[in-house]
């Protein structure tokens, strides 16, 4: 039996810029909120991103200018809410998402926010400190990402990268490699583990590594998920995704 199609008007409608060579956003993000299909539907549109590193040349794919020009081209479809599933911020610094969300906001009227904004609200909710950080990047982008996240509040501990900085290779990355990055990651200073980049598959990896190493993981592609799914008005709890969509930490309930 086919499914049956939910009529466009019934749904809730979330927009998400992409970068341009991630293949791994779109559907576990789909894969995510497949119990929520009759409720919620994603539309995407994609910036060009080639690669991760602290050159001008990339730190320039992520100009205010191209973002807000995908926001535009998204809200012609009347969505509920609009994200940048990317997470530049981290190294570029948070004033940069900030000012993203607040010229989408002028000029869409429709309610936004970002990856990085996302996991950074989630720590701060959930009086999370102190983390062990994950991430495919090279050596000098993590240690960006640790001085810009000690500068909001979040004291990265202990960390693991991969060396990675073609865009496309992060897909490559294997979900071994995620939960070795993890196990790499942890310490026993760390309250959570913080798993940095929208173009890694390890949000299907989150529920089996919180209960191997005891402590919340909030993976990028899930937190904007979960930002998300509260802007456009949707409860977002889901089965099997982790904690952060079980509702077990009541300081991570978003107010609808």
């Amino acid at each position: 039996m086919s499914s049956q199609y939910v009529p466009s008007a019934q749904r809730r409608k979330i927009g998400h810029i992409t970068p341009s060579s991630n293949t791994v956003l779109e559907p576990l993000t789909t894969l995510m909120t497949r119990e929520l299909d009759e409720l919620v539907s994603h539309h995407f549109t994609r910036i060009k991103v080639e690669a991760i590193t602290l050159e001008p040349r990339h730190i320039e794919q992520f100009r205010p200018e191209a973002m807000l020009a995908a926001a535009e081209l998204l809200s012609d479809a009347a969505v509920d809410a609009i994200v940048w599933n990317g997470t530049s911020a981290a190294w570029t610094g948070l004033d940069s998402d900030r000012q993203l969300c607040a010229l989408i906001s002028e000029h869409t009227g429709v309610p936004s926010s970002t990856s990085t904004l996302a996991q950074l609200e989630i720590c701060s909710r959930g009086g999370f400190t102190r983390c062990g950080l994950a991430v495919p990047y090279t050596a000098e982008v993590t240690a960006r990402i640790i001085d810009i996240y000690g500068r909001e509040g979040v004291d990265v501990r202990s960390h693991a990268n991969s060396g990675v900085s073609g865009n496309r290779e992060m897909a490559l990355v294997s979900e071994a490699e995620v939960c070795q990055l993890l196990r790499a990651a942890d310490s026993p200073e760390a309250e959570c583990l913080i798993l940095i980049c929208t173009g890694v598959a390890g949000a299907q990896l989150v529920e089996e590594m919180e209960q191997e190493l005891g402590k919340p993981i909030f993976d990028s592609v899930a937190v904007v998920l979960w930002k998300a799914l509260a802007l456009a008005g949707i409860e977002p709890r889901l089965d099997g995704w982790g904690s952060l969509f079980a509702g077990s930490t009541p300081a991570l309930a978003p107010a609808l």
